[in-house]
């Protein structure tokens, strides 16, 4: 017999099929047990929902759901009622008769989960209804909803804060998936919470694969993400309609399947569009950020920006729908400078944060720096690991620009000479030596910056230029984005910072990481799985996710149980699942694994994902391995960068890596004796490993920052 504390555990093991919760779900779940208010912040797909269903299936009255879409109340009762889980929701699709079935079911305590809507909730023949029938407790899903700092606040949150009025012994718990600390108090503070428990998990989704690349032939660099997950979903976010419409009809005519939605389309093509991504009839849904926030669809394994999102939590919300079943999954962000005005126009200026949340995510398109750890320490975190293992920056995708600082400084010296007073457009014509007319009128031919890049193209300088504002270096005033310096710029002019630029990456080959979802997977058997996963789920006409996830399907054509006992032992199988799918999973599983001659009940767990005791070899993408390649054989860096087919710079960055990694403290296999005693020397003389610009400019012209970097590297391995 169960005590009181086992009890959440063996309902986890007996509903959902998992031994053990993730990371703040008991603490979660003991809140609601305790009846003490809380705010729980966990990413999408750190299993926030079992923090709220668990603790209802332990208590006699019913446990009352707040979730603003009827979309996504649907998948998570059919979720539930698959699981053998009472729940049901009340919603405006229903008929009178419906809701009073739902409502005659609750005083007997028969119902365990009931959903509404916010607006439905506060209604006053509700508040008696609930009053006088009893409620465990109120959980609000999306609870950023109630803040104006949050990045989708809905005025009809706000009328929740008369919960704690109308149920003052009632304990309320708000859940969301992205909020700073700055929302999670507006949200304590709008509901009137009595002392919070404030559980904040890791906002850090170490099974996404980040990628931000500068917009160049947007179709083709799509095509690229959606080539490398065939026949699987994915979500592509566009900024206007129109160019939802575009995207998907050029993907359609290429041969992909894909739907539009956006709220220009009538309620019932949206309703069937998403019904259709979600039931599998189609793989890509295009869409603008009127699509996503009730879906539940677990199996998303990429998710494409079209172009910039308006702020850094609406796209850690709208990247975080890849990858909710915790598998390796892509998101790939495609912006231009313009995305930034677009959204500035759109902005709702009443909104205090509006520009805030922008900049911040203007920021994050331009700094070529680890992609996690920046999503992480804009939410308050830090990131333990160097390398992450999963953006484009840590497997080296990007190629950096040669002597970044000289390069820096000529763009913000020519904005110093046009006495900002202009854009970025302009300055960048005066540098790479346009005669248009108005250059001409304006004298600025005879500037001494003119044409210092003349040998790049525009569009390439003002990419550098929004670079360098997206790193503080320079800044856009008034109506018409005219650059000034900033403080950090005019340090670069002195040569106290060197800048980070980068030019367009190549496209990726493959998705790349630390992890490998597949390890021990039977490719064949899985898609079988899927393909009776879907049958069966049209057949019951629920989504095929709400049957089982990815991750469970995986790990059937892992270990591939020949009995419904060894199939309940698979994650997410629970008492229910295995006695409604157990004999077809399983006969469909001995009839592959007979066809193929594979052996059956593999009971060798999948290997556990390395992470940070990984050699840091394995992380690499294909160009660092070949290039660690030819370090080995003392090849000269230019020809390595030809072989490549990267940037001498980028390659430099690589032999670094290989430097430490190797712990090499000879230089002189890349570089001249002499060149290696100058750099030594200035070394001694600065007195400070870390300070390259002094470095440099007692060397001169005649050492490079590369040279300079190679040699500090190898006096770091000497002293390690």
């Amino acid at each position: 017999m169960n005590t009181p504390t086992d009890l959440p555990l063996s309902q986890l093991k007996q509903y959902w099929g998992y031994d053990s919760f993730r990371p703040l779900q008991r603490e979660a779940i003991d809140c609601a047990l305790q009846k003490r208010d809380s705010v729980v912040v966990l990413p999408t797909g750190g299993g926030k929902s079992l923090c709220y269903q668990i603790p209802a299936l332990c208590t006699d009255k019913v446990a009352v759901v707040v979730s603003p879409l009827i979309s996504l109340m649907k998948d998570q009762v059919d979720s539930l009622v698959a699981n053998g889980i009472n729940a049901a929701s009340i919603n405006s699709s229903m008929s009178d008769h419906d809701k009073a079935n739902v409502a005659d079911q609750i005083p007997s305590g028969k119902l365990q989960l009931l959903y509404l809507a916010p607006e439905r909730l506060v209604l006053s023949t509700t508040i008696r209804f609930l009053q006088d029938v009893g409620v465990a407790f109120f959980a609000i899903d999306e609870a950023h909803c109630i803040s104006s700092w949050g990045h989708d606040f809905r005025p009809e949150y706000r009328q929740l804060s008369s919960l704690k009025e109308n149920f003052p012994q009632t304990s309320v718990h708000a859940f969301t998936a992205t909020a700073t600390e700055q929302v999670r108090a507006d949200i304590a503070k709008q509901l009137n919470l009595t002392a919070p428990e404030m559980l904040v998990g890791s906002f850090d989704r170490d099974n996404l694969l980040y990628r931000v690349h500068r917009r160049s032939d947007a179709l083709t660099q799509l095509r690229e993400v959606v080539d490398r997950f065939p026949k699987q979903s994915g979500i592509v976010y566009c900024i206007s309609r129109k160019e939802v419409e575009n995207v998907s009809a050029t993907l359609n005519h290429n041969g992909y399947r894909s739907l539009p939605y956006h709220a220009g389309l009538s309620s019932f093509a949206r309703s069937k569009n998403q019904d259709d991504f979600i039931n599998e009839r189609t793989d890509i849904v295009v869409a603008t950020v009127a699509f996503g926030m009730g879906i539940d669809k677990s199996n998303v394994r990429y998710v494409v920006h079209m172009g910039m999102p308006k702020s850094i939590e609406a796209y850690q919300q709208e990247s975080g729908r890849a990858g909710r079943d915790g598998l390796q999954s892509e998101c790939t962000l495609l912006f231009s400078g313009s995305d930034f005005m677009v959204w500035k126009k759109m902005t709702d200026a009443s909104q205090p944060a509006a520009k805030e949340l922008l900049e911040a995510m203007y920021g994050y398109c331009n700094r070529s720096l680890c992609r996690h750890r920046m999503l992480v320490e804009y939410f308050g975190q830090s990131l333990k690991k160097k390398n992450c293992g999963a953006c484009d920056v840590c497997l080296g995708e990007l190629n950096t620009v040669p002597e970044p600082q000289i390069v820096a400084q000529k763009i913000i010296s020519c904005v110093h000479r046009v006495d900002q007073r202009f854009g970025a457009n302009h300055v960048a014509l005066v540098l790479t030596g346009s005669s248009v007319k108005r250059i001409l009128e304006l004298r600025h031919n005879q500037l001494s910056t003119y044409g210092l890049l003349s040998e790049h193209s525009k569009t390439t300088v003002v990419d550098w230029i929004q670079q360098l504002i997206g790193q503080e270096f320079l800044a856009q005033t008034g109506d018409y984005n005219v650059l000034t310096i900033t403080p950090s710029g005019r340090q670069v002019l002195k040569g106290e910072i060197i800048p980070e630029l980068y030019q367009t990456a190549p496209p990726a080959t493959k998705t790349s990481s630390a992890r490998d979802d597949w390890a021990g997977v039977d490719d064949g058997l899985f898609n079988r799985l899927r393909e009776l996963r879907r049958t069966t789920a049209e057949e019951k006409r629920i989504p095929p996710f709400v049957i089982f996830h990815d991750a469970s399907l995986r790990e059937m054509a892992r270990q591939r149980p020949s009995t419904v006992a060894a199939f309940g032992t698979i994650p997410g199988v629970g008492e229910r699942k295995r006695g409604d799918y157990g004999e077809a999973f399983v006969a469909r599983i001995v009839e592959y694994c007979t066809e193929s001659k594979i052996s059956m009940d593999q009971t060798t767990q999948r290997p556990p994902v390395q992470k940070t005791s990984r050699p840091k070899a394995k992380l690499l993408n294909d160009a660092k391995l070949k290039a660690f390649h030819f370090f080995e054989t003392n090849k000269p860096l230019s020809e390595v960068a030809e072989q490549i087919g990267r940037a001498k710079s980028t390659v430099t960055t690589y032999l670094t890596d290989y430097i430490r990694e190797q712990k090499i403290v000879d230089p002189t296999r890349w570089l001249a004796s002499a060149d290696v005693e100058k750099i030594r020397a200035a070394v001694q003389q600065v007195g400070n490993i870390e300070s390259i610009s002094p470095m440099k400019r007692l060397l001169g012209d005649d050492i490079t920052y590369d040279q300079i970097r190679i040699v500090v590297e190898c006096i770091r391995a000497e002293t390690s």
